[in-house]
């Protein structure tokens, strides 16, 4: 079976962003996922092609989604996960990161999926230990399998990626999950404009092939897809915004400014979303424009190919016989 489903269309040892990826390895990702979606949806949900590895889940971060989803991918592929408390462990006694990644690497994990706040530390871990990682988050860098998912989400809604008008709109500033999205959308022919005020944009963000507006209403204009970001009030140092107030009048999404897209524009949210400031609450729970919990589904199924994705990578990970 796993020699079967899996083919060499994906060869990276270790999945850290979605720079560097190409558009076929997007594509395999995204037709694999399609299969574990359809598999999660029956009483019978296990493929159990990780069966007898170990699948660790490192989080520097609190996390709901992103930890839970890759919790049950791993036990429904098979694998003993194990979710590892920072909170509680030598970290806080102040063991450095690539102590604990040579520490861990000696009790031979598969798999270690990490999420930590500083831009770069997964790619550090990663350098250090044999097993396989993947990137759950670091610092404002990247998260490729939350890009992932988004794009699973808005193929399965439109069919396509290419030629879509993407609006990504809040604060991009801080947002990993912005920065793999432009990567991932415009890699894949999508149009994205980013829609934010001034103080919460990079500098020089036009290189990165994107369209940029202050005002929803032009940013929104014709969009297929409306993707809100939460405002990082904790990565914040200084005052960005006047007021959570007068954030949520002028690029908060509400069914007014909607109108603007079209007619059967989608919204989407990586979530926790902030009700009442970057969305309005009964917009975020009409099942008829919202894909929100659409989102949180397919990230199972995201996250069980990327792991066969990359035990076809490490031979060692392939199912016992």
């Amino acid at each position: 079976m796993y020699a079967e489903r899996v083919t060499p269309s994906f060869r990276h040892r270790h999945l850290l962003g979605i720079e560097g990826l190409t558009p076929d390895e997007i594509s395999f990702l995204l037709d694999l996922s399609e299969s574990y979606v359809e598999l999660n949806r029956q009483a019978e949900k296990k493929n159990p092609v990780l069966r007898g590895r170990t699948l660790i889940n490192l989080f520097f971060e609190t996390s709901t989604r992103t930890r839970t989803s890759f919790e049950l991918a791993g036990k429904r592929l098979g694998a003993d996960t194990i979710n590892m408390s920072v909170q509680t462990s030598a970290i806080k006694k102040g063991e450095t990161l690539i102590d604990t990644a040579m520490t861990l690497n000696a009790m031979h994990p598969d798999v270690l999926v990490v999420r930590h706040p500083e831009s770069g530390a997964v790619k550090l871990l990663a350098d250090h230990v044999n097993c396989a990682v993947i990137n759950a988050g670091d610092g404002s860098h990247e998260h490729p399998t939350q890009a992932l998912l988004d794009a699973l989400t808005i193929r399965r809604r439109r069919g396509r990626l290419e030629g879509l008008i993407v609006a990504i709109c809040g604060d991009i500033l801080h947002s990993r999950v912005a920065r793999s999205n432009i990567l991932l959308l415009t890699r894949m022919g999508a149009r994205v404009r980013l829609v934010a005020p001034p103080t919460l944009l990079p500098s020089a963000v036009e290189a990165f092939g994107v369209e940029v507006h202050h005002d929803m209403r032009t940013g929104l204009a014709d969009c297929d897809i409306v993707m809100m970001l939460r405002l990082q009030i904790e990565r914040m140092q200084g005052t960005y915004v006047p007021s959570t107030r007068e954030y949520f009048h002028f690029f908060g999404l509400d069914d007014e400014k909607l109108k603007v897209a079209k007619a059967d524009a989608r919204v989407m949210h990586p979530g926790p979303m902030n009700r009442g400031i970057e969305i309005d609450s009964a917009l975020a729970d009409d099942i008829t424009r919202s894909v929100i919990l659409e989102q949180v589904e397919f990230g199972v199924a995201v996250r069980q190919a990327c792991l066969e994705a990359l035990s076809h990578g490490h031979p060692e990970l392939g199912p016992k016989l």
